[in-house]
């Protein structure tokens, strides 16, 4: 029996890091805004029935005009007040579930990056272990440094991996965990951290690079080159079917 998936999008941040006024999911990247580029390949994907997307009430009009119009898609897409922290926008998104999905996909309103076959994999691997999160193995040498600025060690990097997103948990286990975090007042930065407190195995599956988070201005500058790249590929690609086309209706 297919398996059920709603897609929840934390859109709340200011971007403050960003030294913009904006918000940064409507900072604009190439064409668009920056949330509209990762709702689009969302959408994209079959298993997904919904996309609830927690953002400030004030906000929302303006996601309705400037960012929903690119999308195209008879899938359910709802907007829900987002909240002070990121896990505070997740547990809204999961209160205001109508109808119980198998799992629950999250993805980051800064990842603008990420494509449908790292979606498909991260949602496959969930349901054959439970949950899975799209991650990287760390490359640069990590030092453990005191509060004085003084490097006190070097960490054994074998086992370490960089979290990005999307995320995929069974609703059940993600339910349990955010009502367990909101009771306990805690405060943790992605949810793979609170769905582990309780035992659940969590599946790494393989990132990208190209899959990085707008966080400072250089990130929005290296996002503009990756756009650019892609959409010249996109160009050359769609250019060299016409072309072929064309030229295999020629008679001689």
């Amino acid at each position: 029996m297919p398996k059920l998936v709603t897609a929840v999008v934390p859109a709340a941040g200011q971007g403050t890091r960003l030294g913009s006024n904006t918000p940064k999911q409507f900072l604009t990247l190439g064409d668009r805004p920056l949330l509209a580029h990762s709702l689009q390949i969302l959408a994209s994907i079959e298993t997904i029935q919904e996309i609830i997307i927690a953002i400030p009430d004030t906000d929302q009009e303006y996601c309705r005009k400037e960012v929903l119009q690119y999308l195209s898609t008879p899938k359910v897409i709802r907007l829900v007040p987002g909240g002070a922290r990121r896990q505070d926008s997740v547990r809204h998104a999961l209160d205001a579930l109508t109808n119980q999905p198998d799992f629950v996909l999250i993805h980051d309103a800064a990842r603008p990056f990420l494509t449908t076959d790292m979606l498909d994999r991260a949602i496959q691997v969930a349901i054959q272990i439970g949950a899975s999160v799209v991650a990287l193995p760390m490359p640069d040498t990590v030092k453990y440094v005191n509060g004085s600025g003084m490097i006190e060690h070097t960490v054994n990097r074998e086992h370490l991996w960089l979290a990005q997103t999307p995320q995929v948990f069974r609703f059940d286990w993600l339910l349990k965990a955010h009502q367990w975090a909101h009771d306990q007042n805690l405060d943790v930065t992605d949810d793979a951290a609170l769905v582990e407190q309780f035992g659940f195995p969590v599946s790494v599956v393989p990132g990208s690079s190209m899959n990085l988070k707008i966080t400072r201005p250089e990130d929005l500058t290296l996002g503009e080159i990756i756009w650019k790249s892609r959409h010249k590929e996109h160009q050359d690609t769609a250019w060299s079917c016409r072309t072929t086309k064309q030229s295999n209706t020629v008679k001689t």
